[in-house]
């Protein structure tokens, strides 16, 4: 098999939660590009309708659903799953994007926003990945899970910082490990269950970052922040025969912050 080949992903399914905006968006375009029908989701519908105009001018085949997949007693997963399978027949390759953060000291946590951020960002990443794998990924007995943890999985908040964000960091190392005890369990299945951990990146979910990135920039070895092509290659890689002898893996894509 030649390099192409080992990145291509023509006649590939990709579900994307989250895949209007921010870095679903460039897996969205990387995943495309590349041969993938795309199925994504967001909460607007008129931002699910936006994007999968785009992507379609740009010659990627793609639709999307509009859900609320943090309201969990609507049964969203099972309304995504049904209307991507509708679509497009089945799910190749698993990207489960869709994320919040809450901000506030642990002393005076919300366990409202806690709850919040710990069932978006792993009770439904579980649980699209369980859908997703039981329904496609063991019968056929291939597919690739690739979730979107975060340094901020890795590690804590300086106190200099003024980030307060323990809901969030919790849920990114729980996502992390999520991610290996995925890999190991369903590895026998020929299913690869990969982590990316972005570093900070100016988007919708970090728009309260904005006032650290030069503190962020002049404590990250390359001395910038995520741009719109850098989670791209990865990405890629993940959803890919590229990555067929990977799995169970967490990778930081922060400009090497994470390593200071």
């Amino acid at each position: 098999m030649s390099v192409m080949q080992l990145f291509d992903l023509t006649g590939k399914v990709a579900l994307i939660t989250g895949g209007t905006k921010g870095l679903g968006l460039q897996m969205a375009e990387a995943l495309g590009e590349q041969g993938a029908k795309i199925f994504l989701n967001a909460r607007n519908a008129a931002e699910v309708e936006e994007v999968v105009a785009q992507l379609n001018a740009r010659g990627i085949e793609a639709d999307g659903i509009a859900c609320d997949l943090g309201k969990l007693d609507t049964n969203p997963i099972t309304t995504l799953v049904d209307a991507a399978e509708a679509r497009f027949g089945t799910v190749d390759v698993l990207v489960n994007n869709a994320g919040t953060t809450w901000g506030q000291p642990a002393v005076e946590h919300s366990y409202t926003g806690w709850k919040k951020v710990m069932e978006l960002n792993v009770d439904v990443c579980f649980l699209l990945a369980q859908e997703v794998a039981r329904r496609f990924m063991i019968p056929r007995r291939s597919g690739k899970i690739i979730n979107i943890a975060s340094i901020a999985g890795l590690k804590g908040n300086r106190p200099s910082s003024g980030v307060f964000t323990v809901a969030y960091n919790t849920s990114k190392a729980a996502a992390i490990n999520l991610t290996r005890a995925l890999a190991g369990e369903w590895g026998p299945y020929n299913i690869n269950v990969n982590a990316i951990c972005p570093g900070y990146f100016p988007t919708k979910l970090a728009k309260g970052l904005d006032r650290v990135s030069e503190m962020i920039k002049e404590t990250t070895p390359l001395g910038r922040v995520g741009g719109e092509e850098d989670i791209k290659g990865l990405a890629l890689f993940f959803a890919t025969e590229a990555s067929r002898h990977v799995t169970g893996q967490a990778v930081a894509v922060d400009g090497g912050n994470s390593v200071v």
